[in-house]
C-alpha cells in the first residue's frame, strides 16, 4: 500500500542524508521526496512517498524516530488530508489539435505556461490519481517529450498534525 510520511526534521546539513541512507540500508524504496523549510527556521517539513505493508510502515517509523534529526513523524495516509503534487509536461502538439488541448486543459484545470511554434509547456496541481489520468489523456493528443513531477504533499485537514512546523 502507497503511504505519504510526512517528517518534522532538524534543519542540519546531513539530516535528509540519514533519513535517505536509513531507506536505502534497509531496502526500502522512495517514490517521492519533498523538503521544504517551515515557518519555524530550525526545523523541515519532509514529505516521504513509499510502499509497504502496515507492518513495514510501522518499522519504518520507529527506525525513523531512532535518528536524532528527527523531530515528529506521521503518515499522513491514516489520517483525513488534503494531498497535492505540481507536474510539468513539455509537449509538441500536431497542426490542428490546438482546440482538443484546450478542452483537455480547461476539464483538467491545467494551465499553458508557455505556447512557442506549436510547443507548449503545460502545468497541472492536482492529486497524484489526477496527473496520471492527465496524462494517459495527453499522450493520445500529443507527442510528450518531458514530464517533471513533485511527488506527493499533504497536510493533515482541521487542527495540525505536528505540535511546530
Amino acid at each position: 500500500m502507497r503511504h505519504i510520511i510526512s517528517i518534522l526534521l532538524q534543519n542540519e546539513a546531513g539530516a535528509l542524508s540519514r533519513v535517505s541512507n536509513l531507506f536505502s540500508s534497509r531496502g526500502y524504496n522512495i517514490e517521492s521526496l519533498n523538503v521544504a523549510p517551515t515557518a519555524d527556521e530550525t526545523v523541515s517539513r519532509l514529505t516521504l512517498v513509499t510502499t509497504g505493508s502496515d507492518e513495514v510502515i510501522d518499522q519504518i517509523g520507529k527506525q525513523l524516530a531512532k535518528l536524532v534529526d528527527v523531530v515528529d513523524i506521521t503518515d499522513m495516509t491514516s489520517a483525513d488530508h488534503v494531498e497535492r503534487e505540481l507536474a510539468l509536461f513539455k509537449l509538441h502538439l500536431a497542426d490542428g489539435k490546438t482546440e482538443q488541448l484546450r478542452r483537455l486543459l480547461a476539464s483538467s484545470s491545467a494551465r499553458v505556461l508557455d505556447d512557442h511554434e506549436g510547443h507548449f509547456t503545460i502545468e497541472l496541481i492536482g492529486g497524484s490519481q489526477e496527473i496520471d489520468r492527465f496524462l494517459d489523456r495527453i499522450k493520445g493528443l500529443a507527442e510528450l517529450s518531458t514530464v517533471v513531477r513533485s511527488g506527493a504533499m499533504a497536510v493533515a485537514r482541521g487542527a495540525p498534525v505536528f505540535a511546530r512546523g
